[in-house]
């Protein structure tokens, strides 16, 4: 019996910033040619080291606002100030590929993606303590003072939201995180209500068995 073909889905990672979230993202697209990763748009600047149309799409505010009005976003939010959001045609491109397509978002956006497209799994990525999340922003010193308050009041009110989420991965080891995400990934790249052809491929060999049976041992099914 050939193996059964099975539909993806996007994968949305969801955490407070400074958890690792698109850390973990990018680990998961490094090695696997089935999943890729959504560049995301947004009106933030670009900080140091970061390549348009790599790490994000960046636009000019009237660029993202011209994209909702013609309704080619999937999601979008206003997070710490700025814009972001996924584009229609990357989710769309994703399963013409069959890719599973990794989303970096914040909370609004994974539960617009909830509502919007129903089979996408979310998955919520906790950091092991206050301390280490603050610890992570503090040292990534892009952010002025009033900023980093800002990011951590706003990762409070995001813990809230854990418990609609799918899946709960607790980022204390790094490597263990990536694994467990990566896990997910294949789980629910096996799920029975994912399957293509599932009935026709059972049905195949259910036939096999039927000839093994009849010329081994002499029982016909006829």
């Amino acid at each position: 019996m050939s193996s059964v073909e099975h539909r993806t889905c996007p994968v949305v990672l969801s955490a407070p910033s400074g958890a690792g979230k698109t850390t973990i993202a990018r680990a998961l697209v490094k090695d696997a040619k089935d999943v890729v990763f959504s560049v995301s748009v947004t009106t933030r600047p670009a900080r140091e080291h970061e390549v348009d149309g790599v790490d994000y799409e960046f636009l000019s505010e009237q660029e993202f606002r011209e994209m909702i009005e013609a309704d080619h976003l999937v999601e979008w939010a206003e997070v710490h100030g700025h814009l972001y959001g996924t584009s229609r045609q990357a989710v769309q491109a994703a399963y013409d590929n069959g890719s599973f397509l990794i989303l970096d978002v914040d909370v609004q956006g994974a539960m617009q993606m909830r509502e919007r497209v129903p089979d996408a799994v979310l998955v919520f990525v906790l950091p092991p303590s206050a301390a280490v999340l603050v610890e992570r922003l503090t040292g990534r010193g892009t952010e002025g003072q009033d900023t980093l308050i800002r990011r951590i009041e706003n990762a409070r009110g995001e813990l809230e939201h854990a418990s609609e989420f799918d899946y709960i991965v607790v980022n204390d080891d790094l490597d263990r995180a990536i694994d467990e995400v990566r896990g997910i990934v294949l789980a629910e790249g096996r799920r029975r209500d994912r399957a293509i052809d599932l009935s026709d491929a059972i049905r195949q060999l259910q036939g096999q068995i039927d000839l093994i049976l009849e010329k081994k041992f002499g029982i016909s099914r006829r």
